[in-house]
C-alpha cells in the first residue's frame, strides 16, 4: 500500500525526483512494489518532546541542559555545555522541508511515512538528544543517556519487530557505561551507540580512546551481551567547527562525517578485535566512498609503519574490517560504484536518514535509482536490507508479512 502526501515539491528539492529509472532490475525500491527489495534504514532519528530532559532529569542538571538563549540584540542562541555558542537562525522553512521538520513524532506517524517511502525497519538515533554526549562529566552525560534510553523503549519497545531505537551509551565513565550497556540489552535493544570520541571534545593525547585497554571490560561485556556498537557522526565532538562563509557544507563534512575515521581505526589497529572476535560495529550516516581509501591506508601503514606499529596484529587492519565493521549511508554514488569492485557489498548499509534534510526520505526510491543502477541484485538487496537484517537480527520473513498489514490510525 503506497501512502500519498498533498505536499508539493518546491524547486529547492526538485532534484530528488531526478532519476534513471529502473529498466532492466529483476525488482525495484519503488513502495508500490510488490516484490520490492527488502528495505531497512539503520539510521533514522526521533522527535523527542521539546521538554524530554527536562521533565525527567534531577533539578540540579536543569540549569546545564542544552537551551536557547536570547541576547540583548534579539539574536538567538543555541548552548551546549560542551559546545561552542551557535546562532539560530530564523529560516521559515516551506513544502517537503518543513514536512521533513515536525515529521516522526509518533510510531503511528512514523509507520505511514515508511510505507511511503517503501521502508521496513529502522534503527532510531536521537534528534535533539545527539548533544548528550556533549559533556565531560560521566555522570551528567550517562543521566541524559538513561532518559533517552527509557523513553525511547516506552515509545517505540512494543514495535521493536521493526522500529527498533539504539541505546545511547556514556563513555566517559567505563562503569557507568557497562551498567547501561547491561541494563538495555535486558531490555531488548537491538543496538547500543557509543561516541565516536569516548571523552568529548577536541583531539586531546590525554584523553583515552578506543584502542587502549582500559576499555577491554566494556568490549567484554557488549561481546558478552551479543548487541552491535553503533557510531553515529556528530557525536565526540563539537560538528560546529567552522563559522562564517560556507560553515554548513565544511561543518557537515569536515566537522561531522569525517570524525567516524577515528573509532573505525582505533578498532581496527589496536587489537581489539583479536582479544573480542565477538564485536560488530557500523559507522552511521557517515557515507563510505571514503572506506576503501580508510582500509588502504591502515594497511600501508601497517606495511610501511611496521617498526612502530604496536601491538603486530595476525591481520591486515582491512581484514578486521571486513569481518566485523560496516558502514551507513544515504546518497553515496561513489561508494556504491567501488561496493563489488572492492569486495566490500557486505559491509554496506543504506539508510534514508529520516526525517532529516539529508536524508532521502520521502524519495529513496529516485535515491537508490540514481546510485545503484550497476550493481547486481543481489548486490542491491544485501546493502538495501539484509545486512543490516544480519547485523540487527531482524527477522526477514516477518518484515515481508508486516507489508500487507494495515497502517495504524
Amino acid at each position: 500500500m503506497t501512502v500519498e502526501s498533498s505536499i508539493q515539491i518546491d524547486e529547492p528539492n526538485r532534484w530528488r525526483l531526478e532519476t534513471p529509472g529502473h529498466e532492466g532490475w529483476r525488482r525495484s525500491a519503488r513502495p508500490d512494489d510488490p516484490n520490492r527489495y527488502l528495505m531497512i534504514s539503520v539510521d533514522c532519528h526521533a522527535n523527542e518532546p521539546s521538554r524530554l530532559w527536562l521533565e525527567r532529569m534531577d533539578e540540579k542538571y536543569h540549569d546545564r541542559l542544552p537551551h536557547i538563549e536570547i541576547d540583548t540584540n534579539g539574536v538567538k542562541w543555541s548552548v551546549s555545555e560542551g559546545n561552542q555558542r551557535s546562532r539560530l537562525l530564523d529560516s521559515k522553512l516551506q513544502g517537503e522541508d518543513a514536512e521533513r521538520n515536525r515529521a516522526g513524532a509518533t510510531p503511528e506517524e512514523r509507520i505511514r511515512d515508511h510505507r511511503r517511502d517503501g521502508v521496513d525497519a529502522e534503527i532510531l538515533f536521537p534528534n535533539k538528544g545527539l548533544s548528550m554526549w556533549a559533556t565531560t562529566d560521566a555522570e551528567f552525560g550517562a543521566a541524559q543517556c538513561r532518559v533517552w534510553n527509557d523513553w525511547a523503549w516506552e515509545m517505540f519497545g512494543p514495535y521493536n519487530d521493526f522500529m527498533s531505537p539504539a541505546a545511547a551509551i556514556m563513555t566517559a565513565d567505563v562503569n557507568l557505561a557497562i551498567e547501561e550497556i547491561q541494563r538495555v540489552a535486558k531490555l531488548g535493544f537491538r543496538a547500543i551507540n557509543l561516541p565516536c570520541k569516548p571523552i568529548y571534545g577536541p583531539h586531546d593525547a590525554r584523553h583515552p580512546n578506543y584502542n587502549m585497554s582500559q576499555f577491554d571490560p566494556l568490549w567484554a561485556v557488549i561481546q558478552d551481551c551479543d548487541i552491535p556498537i553503533t557510531f553515529h557522526i556528530a557525536t565526540g565532538r563539537d560538528p560546529r567547527a567552522a563559522r562564517k562563509d560556507g560553515g554548513a557544507i565544511i561543518n557537515y563534512s569536515a566537522h561531522a562525517l569525517a570524525p567516524t575515521i577515528e573509532p573505525i581505526a582505533c578498532l581496527c589497529a589496536s587489537g581489539v578485535l583479536e582479544r573480542f572476535p565477538g564485536l560488530h560495529f557500523i559507522a552511521i550516516e557517515c557515507g563510505i566512498g571514503w572506506i576503501p581509501w580508510l582500509l588502504e591506508t591502515m594497511d600501508e601503514a601497517s606495511r610501511k609503519h611496521h617498526m612502530w606499529a604496536f601491538p603486530k596484529l595476525k591481520k591486515l587492519p582491512s581484514e578486521y574490517f571486513r569481518e566485523h565493521g560496516a558502514a551507513s549511508f544515504q546518497d553515496d554514488p561513489v561508494g556504491c560504484a567501488l561496493a563489488e569492485p572492492l569486495n566490500l557489498v557486505d559491509n554496506f548499509q543504506w539508510d534514508n536518514d529520516y526525517p532529516h534534510h539529508e536524508g532521502s526520505w520521502p524519495h529513496s526510491a529516485e535515491s537508490i535509482e540514481r546510485q545503484m543502477s550497476g550493481l547486481k541484485d543481489e548486490s542491491r538487496a544485501k546493502i538495501l536490507g539484509l545486512n543490516a537484517a544480519k547485523m540487527f537480527k531482524f527477522d526477514v520473513a516477518a518484515l515481508v508479512r508486516y507489508r500487507s498489514f494495515p497502517i495504524l490510525n
